[in-house]
């Protein structure tokens, strides 16, 4: 227990202290980022068509993310007999970047300029929103980077090219993704029922790359057969927004589709995709916690944030295995 930090010191309960992301260091000079995870909030939600709270998700997740942060020795799993991120993995909280209200392309850019700093830093940036508008600005700052294929996990393709003059909404990211020279293609998982997208835009998802799986599919289909369809070899950045869960056990979102994934199902997938590709980033977006009764999305979300975190940097042999 010596190393541990329990005996000596402060205890440090999640309770107590300033409150970033898994109770880790403050990085709030960006051009001083020393770490392999920088995590920055995009607190912004004008790009959303329902109902609107998405801005306050970083906060809430990252109040969650302090019931994760026992001790410094990393957290073992008996199922995989491994400890996940333990001390060799630095974990950064960057903050929010500035949030502009009812200017899109002003917070856009701020988010896209944080996500830029994290990459020059070589850390993995992990964005918290937000609505999903603030993948476009993500995507965005990889330009000049290598090449990768998108995986995104969702209830809505968000593949709507413009309406009334909307083309950086939350209903839009992937298809400005596509867009992109750098982005090879997407694997887009648990879209179902009705959605945002017309059929004229799966008709131009699947024409630009993309391979669209319901909730239903990937369970007939199992975890290895789902993670097998993404292109061998290719780079991925992982896109995740929590309405993708059923909303049985994840209500805190602004547009919430029923018959989604359960926990474990979506921990499986990302635990395959990190086992074999390189994770290059990740975002998690469309929490909002005025809708989340005892916090359960938001805990969701962190747990889930956390888990892929361990995951990305055990396969990068950055973790000792138990």
């Amino acid at each position: 227990m010596a190393g541990h930090g329990y005996d000596t010191g402060r205890l440090d309960l999640p309770f107590v202290g300033i409150c970033t992301f898994g109770k880790r260091p403050h990085a709030g000079d960006w051009d001083r980022i020393e770490a392999d995870a920088a995590i920055l909030g995009a607190p912004f939600d004008g790009g959303t068509q329902f109902r609107p709270g998405a801005r306050f998700g970083p906060r809430a997740v990252r109040e969650a993310s302090t019931l994760f942060s026992f001790g410094h020795a990393g957290a073992y799993d008996h199922e995989d007999d491994a400890v996940y991120l333990g001390p060799d993995v630095r974990i950064v909280d960057m903050g929010d970047a500035d949030i502009v209200h009812t200017d899109t392309e002003t917070s856009h850019a701020n988010i896209e300029t944080g996500v830029r700093a994290a990459l020059a830093a070589g850390a993995l940036p992990v964005l918290i929103g937000g609505d999903h508008s603030v993948n476009i600005p993500a995507i965005r700052a990889f330009d000049g980077q290598a090449p990768f294929h998108i995986v995104q996990i969702d209830a809505h393709l968000d593949f709507v090219d413009e309406r009334h003059g909307v083309r950086h909404g939350h209903g839009n990211p992937m298809r400005r993704a596509a867009e992109r020279d750098h982005v090879t293609g997407l694997t887009q998982l648990g879209i179902r029922n009705v959605s945002s997208t017309a059929r004229e835009g799966y008709e131009d998802a699947r024409a630009m790359g993309a391979d669209i799986l319901s909730v239903r599919q990937v369970r007939q289909l199992g975890t290895e057969a789902v993670v097998t369809r993404i292109p061998a070899g290719a780079r991925v950045y992982l896109t995740i927004d929590i309405d993708a869960f059923c909303p049985s056990i994840a209500p805190g979102t602004g547009t919430p589709s029923h018959g989604g994934f359960m926990y474990y199902e979506v921990v499986e997938l990302i635990q395959g995709i990190a086992r074999r590709h390189d994770v290059v980033g990740l975002d998690l977006v469309e929490v909002a916690p005025d809708y989340d009764p005892g916090g359960v999305t938001a805990i969701l979300a962190a747990q889930l944030l956390l888990n892929t975190l361990g995951f990305i940097f055990h396969a990068r042999g950055q973790t000792t295995l138990a």
